[in-house]
Formats: C-alpha cells, structure tokens, sequence
C-alpha cells in the first residue's frame, strides 16, 4: 500500500514539477527496488518504513555538514526533504513518551546494566518501530539506567 503511495506521489510530483518532492520519492522507490533486487523479495509497509527512517537519519546527519559549511541551499534542500520523508513516516514519539515506553520494557527486562543494553534496544525497537529513532531511544534509555 505504502508502494502505492509513493508511486502516486512520483506522479503528481512529475505533474507539478516538483523536483525536490520527485527526486526524494525516487531516491526512496531506488532504495525499495534495490532491496527487492539484492534478496529476491517483495518489500512489506514495515521494511518501506524503515527504509524512510534510515533516510531521514542520513539527511539528518549530511544537515550537520552542511551547517558546518554554511550551505544555505543545501540546509534548505535538505529540511525539505526531511519534511516530505516524514509524510510516510508514523507519528514520531516525543523524548517523553520514549521513556514511558522504555522505562516499561526496562522492568518487563529487569534490565540493570551496560550488558543488557542490546536487549533493551531490540525490544524497544520492535515496540516503537519508526516511531522514534534508535539514537534518541540509546540516549534516554542511559539516561534511565544512569550510564
């Protein structure tokens, strides 16, 4: 369905000549097709998603270069594309709802030190998905465990 939608997208996109928003939902369908190639699969909604997730992540982490470089053109070429990705993308949590969410699965783990880190990361993962980033899920689960 998420297929669909980006497919629809691309067209309207071509339609109105919008570049930026043509070349962000191309650059996601290439990340989808090169998936579907390299494993012989048809790609679910949830894999689409993770996709977007890990595309936001690299234009967020090219935006910090960019900053240091005192790109305007690229800084506002980027936040476009950020915003247009995270059309597909579920709600993001806040930091707030992040630590409910952690704190849960930390007691549900008896999670107590660095060691268990990996599972409480796989768990929050599974549970929040593309809701929140696996960064900001690292951080404030730190920060509840006091690391």
């Amino acid at each position: 369905m998420l297929k669909e939608k980006l497919m629809e997208d691309l067209k309207n996109s071509m339609k109105n000549k919008n570049d930026i928003r043509k070349n962000t939902v191309q650059m996601v369908r290439a990340a989808i097709l090169q998936i579907e190639k390299d494993k012989g699969i048809q790609v679910e909604d949830s894999q689409i998603l993770e996709i977007i997730a890990k595309e936001v992540k690299t234009k967020k982490d090219a935006l910090k270069d960019f900053e240091r470089a005192q790109r305007e053109d690229l800084i506002n070429q980027t936040n476009t594309e950020i915003e247009i990705l995270q059309e597909y993308l579920p709600k993001q949590l806040s930091r707030e709802e992040i630590k409910e969410e952690l704190e849960k699965i930390i007691t549900q783990i008896g999670a107590t030190s660095m060691k268990d880190m990996g599972l409480i990361m796989k768990e929050a993962k599974a549970k929040m998905g593309a809701s929140a980033d696996g960064k900001t899920i690292n951080e404030v689960a730190k920060e509840i465990m006091g690391l």
